[in-house]
């Protein structure tokens, strides 16, 4: 190989390597919210204790939603909506989605009901997210709302399948439950922070 090939290659190369560790950091950083999920429940019970009445179930959910948004918004970075945006909505969304998720279950604890109560929370959260990320996405930020809610049913069918004592009426699902949603997830970091999407096959030099 000649001189000037190997001039010519080598930035390409640099570019192709670029977006990918981009996207490692970004998808790693993402993942480290995942404690968002244990430590809003775990202060809402605490400040609030289980949830077994539609009180306890906003009050739970707003205390969680602003703890896993102010998280969530921190691992996005500058990438992702403004921070009172995303921690106000994420809290407004589990407010709604607790209340109406844990009472159309009659505040039960089976896998079915914490499945379902765990959709319809997913369901008013990213619905309510998806109002600050419309500004990116435009109508298809909507596609969020019923993929969150397909997601936060997985997160409890995993907490309730390796035996939690779910029966204490948590507002969220537990850790090995969040590390499953957050991985699930990891796709909105990415598509938010143009600098981690991989690009099409760059051309040749010429």
């Amino acid at each position: 190989m000649s001189d000037q090939e190997t001039s010519t290659t080598a930035p390409i190369a640099g570019k192709r390597a670029t977006p990918r560790k981009s996207q490692a950091r970004t998808i790693g950083r993402w993942m480290a919210t995942f404690v968002g999920f244990p430590a809003g429940g775990f202060a809402a019970m605490l400040l609030v204790g289980p949830v077994d009445s539609p009180t306890t179930a906003a009050a739970g959910g707003l205390v969680t939603g602003a703890i896993l948004g102010a998280v969530q918004s921190l691992g996005m970075g500058r990438s992702g909506p403004p921070a009172w945006q995303w921690i106000s909505t994420t809290a407004i969304g589990l407010t709604i989605g607790l209340r109406i998720g844990a009472a159309a279950v009659d505040y039960q604890t089976s896998l079915t009901a914490l499945v379902i109560q765990g959709a319809v929370a997913g369901l008013a959260v990213g619905a309510a997210q998806a109002i600050p990320l419309r500004a990116r996405f435009g109508r298809r930020a909507f596609a969020w709302a019923p993929a969150l809610a397909l997601i936060w049913g997985i997160g409890w069918a995993v907490t309730t399948s390796i035996g939690v004592q779910v029966d204490e009426q948590f507002t969220v699902f537990g850790s090995a439950g969040a590390v499953v949603v957050t991985a699930l997830t990891a796709i909105l970091p990415v598509l938010l922070n143009p600098t981690a999407t991989i690009n099409s096959r760059p051309q040749r030099a010429s």
